[in-house]
């Protein structure tokens, strides 16, 4: 038994980062989709397919748990794979609602009424799916009111940084928040909400100036993630960590040596 990571690229390592440095005892199996990466330039119904394929082979492999590290997938799958149904003694869980839990202040699994909160102007930055399906602030909403979001797609972003090209990575989000800023010129916090973007989180910042808060998903996901294994620890329990991906081997663990700048190595899913 494993808690499994999903990804359709690399992105989804900043999340696996965070949690395996965390808790680094926990047996933790790392899946991308690489061969069909990325998912943020397709319609939501692949999108949907693939998330669901992946989601179940990892729970035949023993994942009882399996966190959804890629807002895309999230966006676009999330909801519709629980509603279908989820096998007994598994779960599958998203992306998004800790970073707003941590954006509205709001303690892991506080249900009550969405209520006013301090932050009023947010800037959300993310993939071309994700901007469409609004799942942002779908969620947002059940939480919080009187926010006002506005959201800029990052084309190409995505693909520079997981080609290590971070100087145009850095161009484009400096790009991107130009953007941004002419629709909501003085947001008060920014949202990451792709998990690519920790890797260029110092360029959003710098482009975005001292006075905005950027929240970024890999620490503040692993930390609602160990909160809640703390609270469900036969999840937790046993197994052995893999690193797993559906294309080549060889060059996703070079890529993605590179990407975090430290030794991964990847078997074939």
């Amino acid at each position: 038994m494993s808690v499994g990571i999903f990804d359709s690229g690399l992105g989804g390592l900043t999340i696996w980062d965070a949690v395996t440095r965390r808790m680094p005892d926990l047996a933790v199996t790392y899946y991308g989709d690489n061969a069909h990466a990325p998912y943020g330039v397709r319609e939501p119904e692949a999108i949907h397919d693939l998330t669901r394929t992946a989601v179940h082979d990892m729970w035949d492999m023993g994942c009882d748990l399996v966190v959804l590290a890629c807002n895309t997938a999230s966006a676009a799958a999330l909801r519709r794979m629980q509603e279908a149904g989820v096998p007994e003694g598994k779960r599958v869980l998203g992306v998004f609602v800790p970073l707003i839990e941590a954006l509205t202040e709001r303690n892991w699994g506080d249900n009550s009424p969405p209520r006013e909160v301090d932050v009023k102007q947010v800037a959300l930055f993310a993939t071309p799916a994700t901007v469409a399906s609004r799942a942002f602030q779908r969620e947002l909403a059940f939480r919080a009111i009187g926010v006002d979001v506005e959201a800029q797609a990052c084309g190409g972003v995505v693909d520079a940084i997981e080609d290590g090209d971070m100087i145009l990575a850095e161009a484009l989000v400096r790009s991107h928040v130009d953007a941004l800023r002419r629709k909501m010129p003085v947001p008060q916090a920014a949202v990451l909400g792709c998990t690519h973007y920790p890797l260029v989180q110092d360029a959003f910042q710098r482009a975005l100036g001292e006075n905005v808060t950027v929240y970024s998903q890999a620490d503040i996901v692993a930390a609602s993630l160990t909160d809640y294994l703390s609270r469900r620890p036969h999840m937790a329990r046993g197994g052995v960590s893999r690193m797993l991906t559906t294309g080549d081997p060889e060059q996703v663990s070079a890529r993605a040596t590179q990407f975090l700048r430290r030794p991964l190595s990847f078997d074939a899913a």
